[in-house]
């Protein structure tokens, strides 16, 4: 990486935010994309989220859903990961202590720009963390549903591989129905037509 500097001033520590961003870039997820199999990344599953956001908040529980607030809820919450890496949804291991990684990732990530933008980009974190709001819950279903989504079309690909079953993957992502009961239903319907075309192994007896 050059040595030049952006500069100090309020334009310049906004630059250098974006320039520490672009690492999200090479963060990969164990997601894989439906058409070429390779491993997603962050920023694409974040740029996927959005669009998600736009597209499906007809269905959010919420009638009175803050899109704008979600949008950029989907857009920063993974920005923790340049330092914390993706913790991978079934690994119990390595979730014990994910918040406490990503909440020393975001003082550093945050911390680089002016303090008025630093405060807010937290706050909008911390409410998706917390998940007290509608729009953090409508967030949230986004961010589980696109994942399995992936996972059905490229027929149970990161599922197979770390040999999740159907059980395991409901038991994570049900909480989908708190930020939007339809989607929930749709796609608790692929899965039970996932288990009987062999894309995600039943539970075990």
């Amino acid at each position: 990486m050059n040595e030049i500097s952006p500069g100090i001033d309020r334009l310049g520590q906004q630059i250098s935010f974006m320039i520490e961003v672009d690492k999200l870039k090479e963060v990969f997820r164990q997601t894989k994309l439906i058409n070429s199999g390779r491993q997603e990344n962050d920023a694409e599953h974040s740029w996927h989220l959005c669009l998600s956001v736009i597209l499906l908040a007809e269905h959010a529980n919420s009638p009175d859903l803050d899109v704008l607030r979600v949008l950029k809820m989907v857009i920063l919450h993974d920005l923790v990961e340049i330092d914390a890496g993706d913790t991978f949804a079934y690994d119990e291991a390595g979730m014990v202590d994910q918040h406490e990684r990503e909440c020393v990732a975001a003082d550093r990530i945050f911390g680089i720009l002016p303090v008025d933008q630093a405060t807010q980009f937290r706050e909008i974190w911390d409410e998706f963390e917390t998940q007290e709001t509608s729009e953090a819950q409508f967030a949230l279903a986004c961010d589980r549903f696109q994942p399995m989504l992936l996972n059905v079309m490229t027929n149970g690909a990161s599922w197979k591989q770390h040999g999740i079953t159907h059980d395991r993957v409901v038991a994570r992502n049900q909480v989908i129905a708190k930020g939007s009961t339809a989607m929930w239903d749709r796609m608790s319907a692929l899965l039970d037509d996932a288990v009987v075309a062999g894309i995600v192994a039943p539970a075990p007896e």
